[in-house]
């Protein structure tokens, strides 16, 4: 008799494995239940990712890119630590809150959370979430249609910028280092040294 091996759980593949996604609908009625705790989620493509408890570097390194933003845009059109409707309607399993956003309007002028194309600038500061931040999050914005992003690496000490999005992703992806500075694309004159969004290195202090 011929023997069966059992193939190993390890080997086999998660994606097939039935599994819940949700909706934006959903996630807000779960956090009106107070399930979560004080726990914070944000809804991308379906799945509820835990915004896990931020680290110094992130909480600097957001305040001074949208500081350095604020210069460039104006302090009323950079937004912080809030939602976008990345796709209104159509597609209700998505609602990333990013760290920093540059809007066409003044912030004050939305009375609901601002579409794709409110949207100029996207930054996320990313220090164990990199691989999500230019992988998953980076697709979901280039469907959009957000024209420029921005992934502060804080490990590393570089930007990463993403340009021309499309349906797959976006077309043109950057590096520069704390040495170097860009120019926004809505502001091609306006030069912002990378140094002046990452938190002081260790050897500076």
């Amino acid at each position: 008799m011929p023997i069966v091996v059992a193939e190993p759980l390890e080997t086999l593949a998660v994606e097939s494995l039935p599994r819940k996604t949700w909706t934006r609908a959903e996630l807000k009625l779960l956090e009106s239940t107070g399930v979560f705790d004080g726990q914070h989620y944000e809804l991308i493509e379906g799945e509820l990712i835990n915004k896990m408890g931020k680290s110094r570097p992130h909480v600097v390194g957001v305040r001074r890119a949208a500081r350095a933003l604020e210069a460039v845009f104006g302090e009323e059109y950079v937004e912080r630590e809030a939602p976008v409707d990345v796709a209104p309607g159509d597609n209700p399993r998505n609602e990333p809150e990013l760290d920093v956003f540059v809007l066409r309007r003044p912030f004050s002028a939305y009375t609901s959370n601002p579409q794709p194309g409110d949207v100029i600038v996207a930054m996320e500061a990313s220090g164990t979430t990199l691989l999500h931040d230019r992988t998953t999050k980076a697709r979901l914005y280039a469907r959009a249609g957000i024209p420029e992003y921005w992934v502060l690496d804080l490990a590393g000490r570089r930007l990463l910028v993403f340009r021309e999005p499309g349906e797959t992703g976006y077309g043109v992806q950057l590096s520069f280092s704390e040495f170097e500075s860009v120019c926004p694309l809505e502001r091609p004159t306006h030069l912002v040294p990378v140094a002046s969004l990452l938190p002081p290195s260790a050897s500076a202090l």
